[in-house]
């Protein structure tokens, strides 16, 4: 397998995208191709690394997916790189609970036998950063923490004493660089994480600065050399026709929202409908008049629609095709973003309490086949992994399929009519949280990111929906 490595942190906030950005700039500078890749549910920092690299960002999870599959979509992304780098979640130990390490940094790392960089916020502590590097070193013995980066230096003096407290600790750890605090280099943020790489494309200024700070401060050379190849897999037979997608027969066109309002989609998702037959077509909700022509089924992934509120509103042309689409009993797959596109509208304000409100006072009208309306709320409505059973035959496959998946907004919406159907039983640590999954003639939409790894079924199920509507 590749050579790769891991940047952790030992919590969220510590700097590891930034550093990421820069180091992943610094290799590219240097004529090597990096595969860039994502650990966890997480789909802004991935559009990130796009930019930077020129590659697709993949998402690495141990949890919504099983390991063969991380350690087969590793092998197939980074075919043709020089070397790969994966980007951590939160915490280097975070995951699914407290008690395992699913889902977590960790996790993946053992999964791809990769060493671990760790990225440590040095602000406001001196020796006591080595306690902490200790910490994490001897926490699992499985997890190889090959060198630390510190952030957020203060001074020549803070940097060297640092370094002789991790050197006196843990001498096996080597520091790869201290890294000064540099505020003009911090990428903005709002409610679910950072500015989308869509809306907010780095500048060559922002990137030569991010270059030269990590080159000057950061031991290349050093961390390359730390890089190390994983265990070499054997394909399971399930995924080997997926190997290769250039010979993989397309049966259909498969038409996918992607602009600055549906961003979030996972990489993976659309290899697996590739691979089972489907050729995307992309489009834009936000400037296309028209849906592509020929095409059999419609995937509206997650995003900001509420940003783009007025925008998406305005564009009533591809609206009423949408609407007429389904109607027609085109097979349509919404997530999140893409169901609350689905709805009578969106609040454009957010609101400032949680009670439940019934009028439409700053709606922006969309698609309106679910017979809802959304809003924004002024803290974070759900958050975490999700599991999906379907109680009924589905556009992704049978009663019975197990899929996993995730769930993270700040929206809500009014209390879905009963005579709508419900083919999710939504779990959470094991508990049933909700029956959801709506159906409409043959559109399937949900608040859940479902990971298609986690049952690459349902990409064949979705594909072959397409196919029949596509000869009836």
């Amino acid at each position: 397998m590749l050579k790769s490595f891991v940047i952790a942190a030992p919590m969220s906030g510590s700097g590891k995208t930034t550093v990421t950005l820069g180091i992943m700039e610094c290799l590219k500078r240097r004529g090597l191709n990096v595969a860039p890749f994502k650990v966890g549910p997480d789909f802004i920092d991935p559009g990130w690394h796009r930019l930077v690299t020129g590659r697709p960002s993949v998402n690495l999870d141990g949890w919504m997916c099983p390991e063969q599959f991380v350690r087969e979509t590793f092998a197939i992304h980074s075919q043709g790189a020089d070397l790969a780098v994966i980007e951590g979640v939160m915490g280097l130990f975070d995951g699914r609970n407290g008690v395992s390490e699913e889902g977590s940094t960790a996790q993946v790392a053992k999964i791809l036998a990769s060493p671990v960089i760790l990225v440590v916020d040095a602000k406001s502590q001196a020796r006591s950063a080595a306690a902490l590097v200790q910490g994490f070193v001897n926490f699992d013995s499985q997890v190889r923490i090959a060198g630390v980066i510190f952030n957020n230096v203060g001074s020549a003096n803070h940097a060297r004493i640092l370094r002789e407290a991790l050197a006196a600790s843990e001498p096996e750890v080597k520091v790869l660089g201290c890294i000064p605090r540099d505020e003009s280099l911090r990428i903005p943020s709002r409610h679910l994480g950072l500015v989308t790489a869509e809306e907010n494309p780095l500048s060559e200024k922002f990137l030569d600065s991010l270059a030269a700070l990590i080159g000057a401060h950061l031991d290349l050379d050093r961390l390359l050399s730390l890089s190390s190849r994983g265990q070499a897999y054997t394909p399971d037979k399930t995924i080997v026709r997926y190997l290769d997608l250039e010979k993989a027969e397309k049966i259909v066109k498969l038409a996918v929202a992607r602009d600055a309002a549906f961003c979030f989609v996972y990489e993976d998702n659309l290899r697996l409908l590739r691979g089972a037959g489907a050729e995307i077509v992309e489009f834009s909700p936000l400037t296309d008049a028209q849906l592509p022509p020929g095409i059999s089924g419609i995937y509206l992934p997650g995003g900001y629609p509420e940003l783009f509120a007025a925008e998406l509103s305005a564009n009533q042309s591809l609206i009423e095709e949408i609407r007429m689409a389904i109607e027609s009993g085109m097979p349509v797959y919404a997530e999140c973003g893409g169901f609350i596109y689905l709805t009578e509208g969106v609040r454009c304000q957010a609101a400032t309490t949680e009670k439940p409100v019934d009028h439409r006072q700053d709606l922006s009208p969309f698609v309106g086949i679910f017979p809802v309306t959304t809003r924004m709320l002024p803290r974070r409505k759900a958050l975490g992994y999700r599991e999906a059973l379907f109680t009924a035959d589905s556009l992704l496959g049978p009663a019975g399929t197990v899929a996993r998946g995730h769930e993270f907004h700040y929206s809500e919406m009014a209390e879905m009519p009963h005579e709508v159907e419900r083919q999710y039983q939504v779990s959470k640590s094991g508990a049933v949280i909700a029956a959801e999954g709506y159906r409409y003639r043959n559109c399937l939409a949900s608040y859940l990111h479902l990971h298609f790894g986690s049952c690459p079924e349902m990409a064949d199920a979705f594909v072959k929906n397409c196919a029949t509507f596509k000869y009836a």
